[in-house]
């Protein structure tokens, strides 16, 4: 080759040559690097864009709530709880009064609410009666029956302190007692269902309808304090006095007495419920003049 020329491969990697390729590289990383610049002003602008629902809603959604689609499930109190078993955080009490803020107490049930075979003693104490030997007594009302138990023990006290009463006898004396405090005996006032449970009533025409003393405890249908009897012809009142005077007779030792004759009164110890068998209706172990009303025993 002639001295003075070079070669085409020589020319390209002279020092132009290379300068010129220096400077494409610089461009060429230059033109990447602002590229790259705008992707990413780009994309702030989009998210800080005002009017982008997609944005606002989805922002929205994360504050408030939990996205609806995720897996959710339920704990003991029915907040929710991400799969995974991460509880949150317990939401705050709604400010709406028809919401219950949690921990606040339930609410109780109905005072009036039935509770078979469960009995409240009044709290009413009273002074002694008659001469005798005061026997202790409280009553004790089935809950749901609607009878007030302070109420029926002052019934039950003016009762047994009627002078037709068992008090006529100077041997017999009573004496209303409060709640807590010891008895001779209890008069129970307990629904149908309850009383044939305590007296072991099996006879079918007696079932629902009759009363008992069991022990020291006098059973009072709640069907007959309220409503009296068929057979009887005073009122639900003057049917009380009946089986008050007859249960506690029982509870004297007193047995069953029968009809003594037609039209006259019937021993208050007589089973008037299963008819009167010519007698009249009668309450009282004594009349207005101080007569034991008898008939004969049954034995």
């Amino acid at each position: 080759m002639p001295a003075g020329h070079s070669t085409g491969r020589s020319s390209r990697s002279g020092p132009r040559a290379k300068r010129r390729a220096e400077r494409r590289k610089r461009l060429r990383r230059t033109i990447l690097l602002g590229s790259a610049a705008l992707v990413v002003v780009s994309a702030t602008a989009y998210t800080l864009m005002p009017g982008d629902d997609g944005a606002k809603t989805t922002a929205g959604r994360t504050a408030a709530q939990p996205d609806p689609t995720d897996a959710q499930s339920a704990d003991g109190d029915g907040n929710a709880v991400p799969q995974g078993g991460q509880k949150p955080p317990s939401p705050q009490p709604s400010a709406s009064p028809s919401v219950q803020p949690k921990g606040s107490p339930s609410p109780q049930p109905s005072a009036t609410a039935a509770r078979p075979g469960v009995f409240k003693a009044s709290g009413t104490a009273g002074n002694a009666q008659g001469k005798g030997p005061a026997r202790r007594w409280r009553i004790e009302v089935e809950e749901g029956s609607g009878v007030d138990p302070e109420s029926a023990a002052r019934s039950v006290e003016a009762i047994l302190g009627d002078p037709r009463g068992w008090t006529k006898d100077p041997k017999y004396g009573f004496q209303l007692v409060g709640a807590g405090q010891p008895v001779d005996f209890t008069i129970k006032i307990a629904t149908p269902k309850t009383t044939d449970l305590l007296c072991d009533v099996v006879t079918p025409e007696l079932i629902g309808e009759t009363n008992c003393s069991s022990g020291h405890t006098v059973v009072v249908n709640l069907k007959r304090w309220q409503e009296g009897s068929p057979q009887f012809s005073g009122s639900p009142e003057e049917y009380r006095a009946l089986i008050i005077n007859h249960e506690v007779g029982h509870e004297l030792g007193r047995g069953h007495e029968s009809c003594p004759g037609p039209g006259q009164p019937a021993p208050a110890m007589m089973q008037q419920i299963k008819g009167l068998l010519g007698c009249k209706s009668n309450a009282w172990p004594y009349d207005s003049n101080g007569t034991y009303l008898s008939g004969p025993s049954v034995l």
